[in-house]
């Protein structure tokens, strides 16, 4: 996948930045993205995160360069040949252990989602263990999903495209946002198995009625009362809508983090306090529709009121209507344009391929020489979209080669 004869297709600012990062990844084109942050007065160019991903990439990849100008507002990035936990490559044990720094504020999720659309292109199978003070496995005020949102209505979206064998998210530490939004001292453990030659082709476009709802409560260093109250709150908004309502409750004891004192080098303090929901609903025709919420670092607000706030969200997320989630749909839309050559359609609410955030992606599809998107209205649903997607056939160049 690597091509260095290429000039670099070039953006500008942050924006879309895993994004941009995970489509040069897929395609094998360097990118060059200038003009990152540089009116800040305090923190300009790269962010802790934004260095995080790179890393990640650089351990997951086989030469690949990355050069970053004296103040980091500039990025060029050529990538390699995604290989995964080879051995020798980074691997110890045949398992890659990623550290997250402390000034880290973005979830978990935030790596996750990039490297998951990366895995079933890999040479070999992807597992990485992230660690470190930075890892929030919750949601965040960022806008990063939970791990449970992603290991629940992500990544069985895959399946859909042929990949579903040895696929597994563990979470073996919970941790909330600490002081500030930053880090929480969590531990997440991805472990993809099925790498393809390439996807099938998608076609998506009966959403069916919901059937059922699932969630997890969590709460780490509060007590678990804080559980039985959100979901309590919960299953008053939800019942009325569905019978089959069950929200798991997970109580974990908040992590240790040391501190920097010479007076006292043992001390520690505890970090990543907080409660959080996330909750699943599953449509007759296996769509999933999901939705986040997670108390605020500075804390204040009760847990009946998330719990409130997370089933609302997850009816406003049915009631705008398609086949996948506007959480999903980024991955949907960038697998069936990596899937082999034929048209695959997807059926969309008008809400969610409205957002900034998909329009973003189809724009930086075109520039990466990605095929563009048909669009017609659906014949079922008046706020609805059918989205056409013509596979390019890139697929996985390293089991192709060996």
């Amino acid at each position: 996948m690597s091509s260095t004869a290429q000039p670099p297709i070039r953006f500008s600012t942050q924006q879309a930045f895993a994004s941009r990062l995970t489509l040069a990844t897929l395609t094998g084109r360097p990118i060059r993205i200038s003009q990152i942050r540089p009116s800040s007065p305090t923190n300009p160019g790269l962010a802790p995160h934004e260095i995080s991903l790179l890393r990640l990439l650089e351990a997951v990849t086989n030469g690949s360069t990355i050069e970053i100008s004296y103040t980091g507002t500039i990025l060029e990035y050529r990538p390699g040949l995604i290989t995964g936990s080879v051995p020798g490559s980074g691997a110890s044990g045949g398992v890659i252990r990623h550290e997250i720094a402390a000034g880290c504020t973005r979830g978990i999720s935030y790596f996750l989602l990039p490297l998951c659309l990366l895995a079933p292109f890999s040479k070999a199978p992807v597992n990485v263990l992230f660690t470190g003070p930075g890892v929030i496995t919750s949601a965040t005020p960022a806008g990063d999903v939970s791990a449970d949102t992603v290991r629940t209505a992500i990544l069985p979206l895959y399946a859909n495209f042929g990949i579903s064998n040895n696929i597994e998210l563990r979470i073996l530490r919970r941790s909330n946002p600490g002081p500030r939004g930053k880090g929480g001292a969590g531990e997440v453990q991805l472990v993809f198995g099925h790498q393809v030659r390439l996807p099938k082709t998608l076609h998506l476009l009966n959403s069916g009625r919901v059937k059922r709802v699932r969630g997890v409560a969590y709460c780490t260093g509060v007590p678990a009362s804080n559980n039985a109250r959100m979901i309590e709150a919960a299953r008053g908004v939800l019942n009325p809508m569905s019978a089959d309502t069950y929200i798991f409750s997970d109580v974990s004891s908040a992590p240790y983090l040391p501190v920097k004192d010479k007076a006292n080098p043992n001390v520690k303090i505890k970090t990543g306090i907080g409660f959080g929901l996330s909750l699943v609903a599953e449509s007759s025709t296996g769509c999933l529709y999901s939705a986040d919420v997670v108390s605020p670092p500075s804390g204040g607000v009760p847990p009946e009121d998330l719990g409130q706030q997370c089933a609302y969200q997850l009816l406003e997320c049915i009631a705008a209507g398609g086949t996948v989630s506007s959480v999903a749909a980024p991955t949907a839309l960038t697998l069936m344009a990596m899937s082999s050559e034929d048209v695959g359609r997807l059926q969309l609410g008008k809400d969610v391929i409205s957002t900034g955030q998909i329009i973003g992606l189809g724009r930086d599809m075109k520039a990466f020489g990605l095929s563009g998107w048909g669009f017609r209205e659906s014949t079922g649903a008046e706020n609805e979209v059918v989205v056409s997607v013509v596979g390019r056939g890139v697929g996985n160049v390293g089991r192709k080669i060996t």
